[in-house]
């Protein structure tokens, strides 16, 4: 299928979210340019992910005692598989502003990888099969879990970063057993999601964790550079690009920092081309689009910074409370607050809103847009918007 058709992991194609999708809509609300709105049952802030003709998403009980696996049809927005994956007996506590089906999916050709943290971890068929369950993963989340998966090639990656112990583990993608795991140096909870880079030649597998973010050989596990900082209850994804690495810092102090991925043993000192210390995230990831990168921190200040020096050109409040992260496509970027709005703005180094688009419900999930349409989570619906 083509790359704008899909969106198959957390944060699109590429991890960065980016899509190649055209054609999409500037302004939306609840009577215009809406396909279709279908109910989700249970509770969940996984993203949706887009494979074709399906939309893949995890929810569960209010209560913890029950996961399961939704897919929705693209086109009409009928439920196609409801599968309850996991029971849970005595499930731990949950932060209110969480749930215990946060993290996104992640769809592999006919394949779909589900993850609850310390819950579970399952893949299933396109048709809806169980193919196979993991429950080896033993941590204590704190908040509840968090950081989603991320494919390696034949390995699947997560962080285990608990308030008890801190570890990156490798599961083979087509049977589940653990290929590889490493426990963490540094002590702190996180709930990070892994992002695969290749550079001079080399793969690697960037996660950050509570006070120190690392770079994993992704064959064996082994670690090849690391930087320190102070925090802990990290939650956004790196991006990568223009030879560097970007990462936040977590809670305490959140910093932005551009970090190049070509040093070996502790970088700290050494490989750090600049920082940001005002108005870096907790939360959103960051964006980068051509020579820019965008931020937006969990109270509602985006700013603009040139990639490669960390200049900053603006700094502007959107409003709101910011959970999910933004997303470019079609020329755009979209920031979704918690309540329901998107401000769309025109990429460059001065602020240009080209519009505000508001729809009912509580909205912390990370927007998808694959064929030519976005789609959108909220508390308790998922939406296909698109032009009409």
């Amino acid at each position: 299928a083509r790359a704008a058709d899909n969106w198959p992991q957390f944060r699109g194609p590429t991890g960065d979210g980016h899509s190649a999708a055209t054609g999409l809509p500037l302004t939306w609300s609840e009577t215009k340019n809406v396909r279709w709105k279908t109910p989700l049952h249970g509770r969940g802030w996984s993203s949706p992910v887009v494979w074709g003709d399906q939309i893949w998403l995890t929810t569960a009980r209010e209560d913890g005692t029950q996961m399961f696996a939704v897919c929705v049809a693209a086109a009409s927005g009928n439920i196609l598989h409801d599968i309850k994956l996991l029971d849970v007996k005595k499930p731990r506590f949950c932060h209110p502003l969480n749930s215990y089906a946060s993290p996104t999916p992640i769809l592999d050709g006919d394949r779909v990888y589900v993850h609850f943290g310390t819950l579970g971890t399952a893949a299933l068929s396109r048709k809806g099969e169980i193919l196979w369950t993991n429950q080896e993963l033993r941590y204590e989340h704190g908040h509840g879990p968090g950081g989603s998966p991320a494919l390696a090639g034949a390995l699947l990656v997560i962080s285990c970063d608990g308030t008890d112990r801190q570890y990156i583990v490798a599961l083979d993608k087509n049977s589940g057993e653990i290929r590889w795991r490493k426990d963490r140096p540094a002590g702190a909870m996180a709930y990070t999601t892994p992002l695969v880079i290749e550079t001079d030649g080399r793969e690697q597998v960037i996660s950050a964790g509570g006070d120190q973010a690392v770079s994993y050989d992704p064959r064996t596990g082994e670690a090849l550079w690391w930087i320190g900082y102070d925090g802990f209850s990290l939650i956004t994804r790196p991006v990568f690009g223009h030879g560097l690495v970007y990462l936040t810092s977590g809670y305490n102090r959140a910093i932005l920092l551009a970090v190049r991925p070509d040093g070996r043993g502790d970088v700290s000192g050494s490989h750090v081309a600049w920082r940001l210390d005002r108005g870096a995230p907790n939360t959103p990831s960051p964006l980068l689009v051509g020579d820019e990168i965008y931020v937006v921190s969990d109270r509602g200040i985006a700013s603009c910074l040139d990639a490669r020096s960390g200049k900053l050109h603006w700094r502007q409040r959107l409003g709101g409370g910011f959970s999910a992260s933004p997303v470019y496509a079609d020329g755009r970027i979209y920031f979704l607050n918690e309540s329901g709005e998107t401000s769309v703005i025109k990429p460059g180094t001065s602020f240009e809103l080209l519009a505000r688009n508001q729809i009912s419900g509580r909205t912390l999930a990370s927007i998808a847009v694959a064929d030519g349409a976005i789609f959108l989570r909220t508390a308790t619906h998922l939406y296909r918007i698109e032009q009409r």
